[in-house]
């Protein structure tokens, strides 16, 4: 996907924007999802399986490196960055729910400078 290491500008804004947001990171994300905390039932004897499609894609995608992505890990960027993005135009701070949602994304709401889609980096 990367050409001479460099990715086009479009992927590179979507790179910079997914690890902005997704603010919860890989392993402590993975534990977050296979507990009782982020709304699952009961998990199976895989928990990564039973993982929602999502969260097993924040996972993921949080372990690639810029020049190992594929175009499945764009797309899957895409819809992750989508989903947030749709979520936190409508906030609802005190809505667990709504807190699960994000936090199934990679997104945390209630960490100190938890950042919106729109806000510039830094």
């Amino acid at each position: 996907m990367p050409r001479n290491g460099q990715l086009d500008p479009a992927t590179e804004e979507l790179w910079q924007e997914f690890h902005r947001l997704v603010n919860v990171r890989g392993e402590g994300l993975r534990t977050w999802l296979v507990t009782d905390a982020s709304g699952q039932d009961v998990l199976g004897p895989d928990p990564d399986q039973d993982l929602a499609w999502h969260g097993r894609s924040v996972v993921r995608l949080l372990t690639r490196r810029r020049a190992d992505l594929t175009q499945r890990d764009v797309r899957d960027m895409r819809r992750v960055v989508a989903a947030m993005r749709e979520l936190l135009a409508r906030p609802r701070p005190g809505d667990a729910e709504w807190r699960r949602a994000l936090l199934r994304l990679g997104h945390d709401p209630q960490l100190p400078h938890a950042p919106l889609p729109d806000e510039p980096p830094g």
